[in-house]
């Protein structure tokens, strides 16, 4: 251990260097050093080496100690800084790669299958021009990203210059070699701004393009949502009335094949008609006379309902042309 400590504080070996360098070593330990060196030369090698007492051993043991708990503390604090930053990268590349896996999941669930699907293309554009105005929002985030850093770094620039003007007031004379490199530095932030500026107008360009392109297939998509509308209340219409008068139709039917069997059975009364007594003759005529009025008013009510199937049959006629004109 006093070896050790030896050799750290005189690596040279000179005892001018070693009394220089342990101005905070204990002084009977440097007594001890300087006595044993100025010994040797007066009174031999033998004399050299001199055994320490235990307080100086004691002293020398604490140093050690002190060093190495002091050494072992920087390990620890370098390690659990190593290691934080080192969980930080996975943690971050876990986020990105969790991001990444989900938008390629969102991406194939919500566009490719609605895409890939016979009965989801309107679904799919709004899904697609959603995707996009997404996609440019965060093309306008890095725009507005890169609009800062130009900022900052025109912000460096501008200091850098400021303070070479400040050293320049002062009177201060800049080295050659530092003033090549402020120059370089300068031109290579220069050569940066430019690049950034170039794709900033370059974003802002493919921006400008993107959503004049999203705004007409926008409005083309909004037309044409309007007319499936349109025509889907239209049909829904004109089905209504279709079922109305198939229902009316029926109806008439029925009511016609009643009237049917009705005068069916009159005329087979009146064919086996004998000559009943006068007051039973009576009573039959006025019966007939009855039975021919209402006979009359089905005849009436059939053609009505005849006439009503006919301007209904045109009507769905016409509706079925304007159907398959549409």
């Amino acid at each position: 251990m006093f070896e050790k400590w030896y050799c750290k504080m005189e690596p040279c070996s000179p005892s001018l260097r070693l009394l220089s360098e342990t101005h905070d070593a204990a002084p009977e330990l440097i007594h001890l050093l300087t006595r044993g060196r100025y010994k040797s030369k007066l009174h031999g090698a033998t004399d050299y080496f001199v055994s320490l007492t235990v307080e100086q051993k004691c002293e020398l043991a604490e140093r050690e100690l002190t060093e190495m708990k002091d050494e072992i503390q920087r390990m620890n604090e370098d390690s659990e800084q190593t290691l934080q930053n080192l969980e930080a990268v996975i943690e971050e590349a876990n986020v990105w790669w969790t991001d990444v896996k989900k938008a390629i999941s969102d991406f194939e669930k919500d566009i490719i299958s609605t895409i890939s699907s016979k009965k989801g293309s309107i679904i799919a554009s709004e899904k697609l021009l959603r995707y996009m105005e997404e996609k440019n929002r965060q093309r306008d985030l890095l725009r507005e990203k890169l609009r800062l850093k130009n900022y900052l770094l025109k912000g460096y620039k501008k200091k850098l210059q400021q303070q070479l003007r400040q050293k320049e007031q002062m009177g201060e004379t800049l080295r050659e070699v530092r003033l090549q490199q402020l120059q370089v530095r300068n031109a290579q932030y220069q050569e940066k701004i430019d690049e950034k500026n170039e794709e900033l107008l370059q974003l802002k360009l493919t921006s400008g393009k993107t959503v004049q392109v999203l705004n007409f297939y926008r409005r083309k998509l909004q037309d044409a949502m309007e007319t499936s509308t349109s025509l889907m209340k239209d049909i829904s219409q004109r089905k209504e009335l279709l079922e109305k008068i198939e229902r009316e139709a029926a109806l008439v039917e029925e009511q016609r094949a009643e009237a049917e069997i009705v005068n069916q059975q009159l005329q087979k009364q009146l064919s086996d008609y004998g000559v009943p007594p006068v007051l039973s003759y009576v009573q039959k005529k006025m019966a007939v006379t009855d039975l021919e009025n209402s006979l009359k008013a089905w005849e009436r009510k059939v053609a009505v309902a005849e006439m009503s199937l006919q301007s209904y049959r045109r009507a769905w006629n016409q509706v079925k042309m304007s159907g398959n004109q549409h």
